[in-house]
């Protein structure tokens, strides 16, 4: 068996043998300087608070019911856009409805997973309020509007839908953010402020850069080739960046 002893020997032996110079060098070594979390106050309660299954109206109202009103659905969303604590979130990519369940997916996961001495959620959605009606199953035609079945929340493209905020960096919080992003009813994605920075100067950047006068909007505008003839309305409303 070798001993440690005659290891050192033979290492010694063979590097005297072969003439080797060697020197201990330190080299130098850059750590980034730790985030300041000034501006950060911590809250009472950081979990998210339970939605309401069903709106509350006054006892003497009978609960109206509504058309399905597709436009609250339609196009991007132009005033809960941003976000407000400047720092991370799930934002929706697409159009769609929110019920009371994905409310109930959310907080849970997000109260499981997220650390509450450093971190801390809030809604950026309301309670579910538009009425869902349905009709029972096998019923013949006719016989007025169904009764209400549930209750949703439409979301438009760009809508926030909740925020994560507080001492904490975007790595900690990426993996359940995504996870609830993808269980949601529509196309959305985790980001952070930093993100939607960049993806705005980016915008920017091609508008000022372009040079093919013939864009999309130029295009609808001006009805060539006679487009007019095959365009959607919202066409001419958001230039094919909405559906």
């Amino acid at each position: 068996m070798w001993c440690l002893k005659t290891v050192t020997q033979v290492l010694k032996n063979s590097i005297a043998s072969a003439n080797v110079n060697y020197n201990c060098v330190a080299g130098l070594k850059y750590f980034p300087p730790p985030i300041k979390y000034e501006n950060i106050e911590k809250v009472d309660r950081p979990k998210l608070r339970i939605m309401e299954r069903v709106p509350q109206l006054p006892p003497n109202l009978r609960p109206p019911k509504m058309q399905k009103r597709l436009r609250y659905m339609r196009g991007p969303e132009l005033v809960h856009n941003q976000l407000l604590h400047k720092q991370y979130g799930i934002i929706a990519t697409g159009g769609g409805r929110l019920r009371w369940g994905h409310y109930e997916m959310m907080r849970l996961t997000i109260g499981r997973k997220m650390n509450v001495n450093t971190m801390f959620a809030t809604w950026r959605v309301p309670a579910p309020w538009q009425p869902i009606t349905k009709k029972g199953q096998g019923q013949r035609m006719g016989g007025g509007k169904g009764a209400i079945d549930h209750y949703v929340a439409p979301i438009k493209a760009g809508r926030v839908i909740v925020e994560i905020a507080g001492k904490c960096e975007f790595v900690e919080c990426m993996g359940f953010l995504q996870q609830v992003a993808n269980q949601l009813p529509f196309q959305a994605m985790v980001v952070s402020q930093q993100m939607l920075d960049e993806q705005q100067a980016k915008e920017e950047q091609l508008a000022r850069e372009n040079q093919n006068p013939f864009t999309f909007k130029y295009v609808v505008q001006n009805n060539l080739n006679g487009c007019h003839r095959w365009l959607s309305p919202v066409d001419h409303k958001w230039f094919g960046k909405h559906l």
